[in-house]
This record gives structure tokens, C-alpha cells and sequence, in this order.
């Protein structure tokens, strides 16, 4: 079996395991589900996760590996058997069920056909979905596989954009070509067109080349990843996708679109006054351009490249930057309040407010020796022990998250002063996490995939306005340096236990 051979076979294992643990997901968000519906949805979301880290390690120097082979069909055998006890169960929505049904038979069939060395062949693609049209923000799903799309779209519209979607890369040109559409998640692997020769077109076609793309795909190579990021994709998605990474990520490269859509009008004044000043120096209007890209660049640099990835790549240590796994402290932090302000409020006082929080609180990130992975509006993602280890991870964000709420609570006084009731709120949680940098020169997004990130967000979500609400695993690292309270074993969406939960008040040592 050649390299493409075994790419495309992994591609085509993960689409069903995609669907089981999508579909799981959406029916795990009904409001009303039955305790032992639940547990059967959270058995088949597990099981489907062992098999997706099974799949990198099926094919061993081009021949399937006997071992994991076998334990794919158990795999699948039990999740057969778990899709068809769902029939029963009353109060499910009928299609989501036989959805997952038959994405656990198609499992069946890959590995049978794995075990007995078949050529695989895709599965049916089905029919595109309709679009939709007259919303605002309206995302553009690309993918071959019907029920994919379903998955996505459907987590799209609950996080209230709207939704059109495209069966190849042809109908996706034309969609785009057709207007109204804010962002595309595109596939890789499609027929007719795939997701390569999509981003090349969209590349060189001025009426659609500033409409942002997110790539989504079940390729997990690094190659992959940086042939799309280079070629023009503003992001990369692995499938199944992290709901709470698609939210941000979305957001995020929406953000981002508006602004350069603000800062393109805004050129297009000042090139439209430049032509009535003809009289002034051109060489002096040269200087000022030079500044200006000059400053745009520094800008782009310091919104992407965080100092420690800064560092590692000018002093040689590229090896550091790779796709690794290790234990990493995740820091959330956001405003409490900040979305009904934001509703009420002018641009010019939003934008003040999210200056005086940066202001604040970025230089502590540095001083902590923290990593700033993403600004998320008005919060930030920050990464300890990744991608330069450091002593006491644990401690250092706990100390950061103290500073930030000591360093907001002053600033909230003065929002109030101005009608604002803004109070931060932050997350703390330790644990594993696929890291690696993504980009190229110019471009670059250093990201940490795992449980850890999805904890940490919901960690921040639940904290109140002032409030540090730790994990227990950072409790136990901190090994008595923090004052704390414990708040109760919390449950959050998307994390199958109940996790013990701590306030923190303040460092003892």
C-alpha cells in the first residue's frame, strides 16, 4: 500500500467516526434525555474515541497492522450493537439515531474490508441541502459526505449563524462566486474539486479572494495542514472537530474579517484624499508608506508570533515548534457582562474597554512566563510548560489569573464609573495536549489540542465575575501554595465526569 493509499484509507476510517461522535454530541445536547439514553450516548462517544486513536497506527510500512485491525472490528462490533439498543429509546429523534446506526454499520464494513486487505471505496455522498439565505454571517460548509455536513451545519446554526452548504469544490465556487457568504469550512478530500484546488482558485479570483477559510478536514499530516495554510486557509481543523475550538476559531477568523473589511474601507478614504493632495512630497509620501507597512508587519507579528515561539525560532529551536504531546496548565479569561455591553454599547466604547484590559493585563502574561495563544474578543487563551517548559506551570497561572483580577478589579471601578459593570472571570486546568505551531513566515498560530483547553474554557465560563476557579488537578499541584475553596463537583458540557472544583482566594507561598 503506497503513502497516498494509506492517507486516503485513514481519511475514509475517520468520516464514520466523525458521525458517531457528531451525532452523539447533538443528541447529548437535548434538553430531557433520559439517564440511560445518555449513558448509551456517552459509551458510543467513547468507544468511538478509541477507535479514532487507533486509526494513525493501522497502517505500519504500507501493510495493516493484524492487532489493530482486530481491535477495530471489536470496536465496531460493540458500537453496532450500542446503535442498535437507540432504536428503543423513546424520546430520540428518530434520523439522528439511524444516522448513528449507520455510520457504526459503515465502521463495520472498512474494518472487515481492512482485515481481508478489500479495496475500499467511499462511502455515498448523498444530496446537497438547500441554502439558506437573507442571514447575516452566513457560513459555508464544503464537504462530500451528507451527514457531515448535517453535523456541522447543525452546530453552526445552534451557535446562530446561518448556514449554506456544497457537496464538491465546484458548487462551492459557485456559491461563493453567487455572494453573501461571511466564512467557508472546506474540506480536503472531495470529488470533482478537492479542497486544494478550491483555495488555489479562490486565491486568484478577486471577487471571492477575501471571503476567510477555514479548512476542516479528517487529514491530520502536518503536511496537509501547512499546504492549506499556505495556499491561503486562515485556519485547520482536524475531524472530529472540538466544539469549543470550531466556536473560537470561527468567531476568531469572523473578527478578524470585519476588521479587515473596516481597515480596506478605510484605506480606500485615505487613497481617495491622497489623490487631491498631489502637491505634497513624494518622497515624504514614500517614507510614510514604508512606515506604515513597516508597522503593519511588527503588528501582524506581535498578534501571531508570541515571544517564546519568537524566541525558539531565532535561536534554532524549530525542533521545539513540532506536533508534540505534553502536560500543559491552560489559562481562560474573559468579561463577565460583556455581551450585553457590547449590544448597548458604541464601537468606539467597546473597543476602549477591550484596550484598557489589554493594556493591563497582556504584560503579566510575559511576566508569568506564559504563552498567548489567542486573543478570543474579550478574553485570551494562555498556554503554560508549551512551547518552552517551565518550572511550577501550576503556579504561574494561578499567579497570573490572581494579577488579572487584581489588576480588573481596579479597572472595573472606573467601567462603572462609566455605566459599565464589567468583572473578569478565569479558568485554570492541567492536563495533556497535542501542541504544535501552524503557519508560515509571516503567519503563525501556535495551538494546544486536548480535554485540557475545552476544561479550562468551561472553568472560565462558570467562574463569576472576580472569581478563579481552578480544576483538581491544579489543586493537587499547587500542593497547598493556594488559598482555595471548594465550590463543589461541577458538571460541564462535553466532559463526561463531574469535576471537583476550587475558588481560589489567594497564594500562601
Amino acid at each position: 500500500m503506497s503513502p497516498e493509499e494509506a492517507r486516503e484509507l485513514r481519511h475514509e476510517l475517520r468520516t464514520p467516526v466523525n458521525h458517531l461522535i457528531g451525532y452523539a454530541e447533538l443528541l447529548l445536547e437535548e434538553k430531557g434525555l433520559p439517564a440511560a439514553s445518555a449513558a448509551q450516548l456517552e459509551s458510543i462517544r467513547s468507544v468511538a474515541r478509541q477507535v479514532l486513536e487507533l486509526v494513525p497506527g493501522l497502517i505500519d510500512a504500507g501493510v495493516p497492522s493484524e492487532a489493530a485491525a482486530r481491535k477495530l472490528r471489536q470496536h465496531a462490533d460493540a458500537l453496532k450493537i450500542s446503535t442498535a439498543a437507540l432504536r428503543a429509546a423513546a424520546g430520540l429523534p428518530i434520523a439522528d439515531v439511524e444516522h448513528l446506526s449507520a455510520a457504526a454499520v459503515r465502521l463495520g464494513e472498512l474494518a472487515r474490508k481492512l482485515g481481508s486487505g478489500a479495496i475500499l471505496t467511499p462511502a455515498n455522498t448523498g444530496t446537497p441541502a438547500a441554502p439558506r439565505e437573507g442571514r447575516l454571517e452566513t457560513i459555508l460548509v464544503v464537504d462530500d459526505d451528507e451527514a457531515n455536513r448535517e453535523v456541522l451545519g447543525r452546530r453552526l446554526q445552534r451557535l446562530g449563524y446561518g448556514v449554506v452548504d456544497a457537496r464538491d469544490g465546484v458548487e462551492a465556487l459557485q456559491r461563493m462566486a453567487a455572494g453573501g457568504i461571511d466564512l467557508v469550512l472546506l474540506d480536503v478530500m472531495m470529488p470533482r474539486l478537492d479542497g486544494f484546488a478550491v483555495l488555489a482558485q479562490h486565491r486568484d479570483d478577486p471577487a471571492i479572494r477575501d471571503i476567510p477559510v477555514i479548512m476542516i478536514s479528517a487529514l491530520d499530516d502536518m503536511a496537509s495542514v501547512v499546504r492549506c495554510i499556505e495556499a491561503g486557509a486562515e485556519d485547520y481543523l482536524t475531524k472530529p472537530f472540538d466544539p469549543v475550538l470550531l466556536k473560537a476559531r470561527v468567531g476568531a477568523c469572523l473578527e478578524k474579517k470585519c476588521l479587515r473589511d473596516n481597515e480596506r474601507a478605510l484605506l480606500e478614504r485615505v487613497e481617495a484624499q491622497a489623490d487631491e493632495l498631489k502637491s505634497w512630497n513624494r518622497d515624504l509620501e514614500q517614507r510614510v508608506a514604508e512606515q506604515v507597512q513597516q508597522v503593519e508587519r511588527l503588528s501582524l507579528m506581535r498578534r501571531f508570533l508570541p515571544p517564546q515561539l519568537a524566541d525558539a525560532i531565532t535561536s534554532g529551536g524549530g525542533e521545539l515548534l513540532k506536533s508534540h504531546r505534553r502536560e500543559v496548565t491552560v489559562l481562560f479569561c474573559d468579561l463577565r457582562g460583556f455581551t450585553p455591553f457590547a449590544e448597548r454599547s458604541e464601537p468606539e466604547d467597546v473597543m476602549t474597554v477591550l484596550a484598557d484590559l489589554h493594556t493591563a493585563v497582556g504584560p503579566l502574561v510575559f511576566e508569568h512566563g506564559g504563552t498567548l495563544a489567542q486573543f478570543l474578543g474579550d478574553g485570551m487563551l494562555v498556554i503554560f510548560n508549551d512551547p518552552v517548559p517551565c518550572d511550577e506551570p501550576a503556579r504561574r497561572a494561578v499567579a497570573l489569573a490572581l494579577g488579572m483580577r487584581d489588576r480588573t478589579e481596579s479597572l472595573a471601578a472606573e467601567w462603572r464609573r462609566r455605566g459599565h459593570d464589567l468583572r473578569i472571570g478565569v479558568g485554570v486546568a492541567a492536563g495533556y495536549a497535542t501542541c504544535g505551531q501552524v503557519g508560515f513566515e509571516g503567519r503563525y498560530e501556535y495551538a494546544a489540542i486536548g480535554t485540557v483547553t475545552n476544561l479550562a474554557a468551561r472553568l472560565c465560563s462558570e467562574a463569576k465575575g472576580g472569581q478563579v476557579l481552578i480544576s483538581q488537578r491544579v489543586h493537587t499541584m499547587l500542593d497547598g501554595a493556594a488559598q482555595v475553596e471548594h465550590v463543589g463537583d461541577l458538571e460541564f458540557k462535553g466532559i463526561a465526569k463531574p469535576i471537583p472544583t476550587y475558588a481560589v482566594q489567594r497564594l500562601v507561598r
